[in-house]
């Protein structure tokens, strides 16, 4: 008779065949290569929603006891929905044991989650924000996945297991999704995205979409001060001559209004 570890390798390797033929849409899934127990996932953001072209990674830690018990779930990219590397308490997680079918699947895992990052519902895990924040972290998504947040540039790449947080400098990630992260790579350059801050590269003297720019000197000691001598000097920028000599045309104004008024009055009398 085949042990339970033995039939367990054979469930998942199973499952991992049927979710790469038949892949639910927006996910794709694998097993990590150490450990048949730990799986990678990338979920990328529907259509019509605020994570529409987002890259999300995250991970499925089964028990040694699955299918009979769920997984334990995290999404590690930043998404405006969870808390990165948290685990999320969802009814298809280890946080209800009792409530898992053990007919469930790792597709099915993964498209609950899926429909419940999609939704407003809120659980432990799981946090609420703007839908323009999520559009930002899906703008960035492939930039955090394939640097951890920029901290590839850190000689200290630190990383609590299975908790996967910016400061491994995308190593992790790297390992599961190889030629991800080569595309993500290239997707940076071709979009000269700053590897270290995920912000895009303006070339020097290059056009800008936003109208004229404040010019605030870099040596200010105070933000506020910076921004006053700024609006200064976008004021006198934008009124020119006839701004900063308004008092003297006024003066020429009233002299010949008085002037004006003198002659008249001779001319009646």
């Amino acid at each position: 008779m085949a042990s339970r570890a033995a039939q367990k390798r054979v469930g998942l390797t199973r499952e991992y065949k049927s979710i790469t033929e038949n892949p639910p849409p927006y996910i794709t899934a694998h097993p990590s290569e150490s450990n048949i127990l730990e799986w990678h996932y990338i979920i990328t953001g529907p259509e019509n929603t605020p994570y529409h072209g987002g890259q999300y990674w995250g991970t499925l830690i089964f028990p040694p006891n699955y299918p009979f018990a769920p997984p334990a779930i995290r999404m590690h990219t930043p998404s405006g929905r969870f808390q990165p590397s948290s685990r999320l308490c969802l009814s298809i997680s280890d946080f209800h044991p009792r409530s898992f079918n053990p007919a469930w699947e790792v597709s099915t895992i993964l498209i609950g989650l899926l429909s419940f990052m999609t939704s407003e519902e809120m659980t432990t895990g799981s946090v609420s924000a703007s839908e323009a924040e999520r559009k930002y972290h899906a703008a960035r998504s492939r930039w955090w996945n394939s640097t951890g947040g920029g901290s590839h540039l850190k000689a200290d790449h630190s990383s609590g297991k299975h908790n996967v947080k910016a400061g491994d400098g995308g190593a992790k990630f790297k390992s599961e999704w190889p030629e991800i992260d080569q595309e993500n790579w290239k997707w940076m350059r071709e979009n000269k995205i700053d590897p270290a801050t995920g912000n895009k590269i303006v070339e020097n003297g290059g056009p800008s979409s936003c109208g004229p720019q404040l010019g605030i000197a870099a040596k200010s000691g105070h933000q506020a001060h910076a921004v006053v001598d700024a609006v200064i000097q976008q004021r006198d920028a934008g009124q020119g001559w006839l701004f900063r000599n308004k008092l003297l045309l006024a003066s020429g104004v009233i002299f010949i209004y008085v002037l004006i008024a003198r002659l008249l009055g001779e001319g009646s009398s």
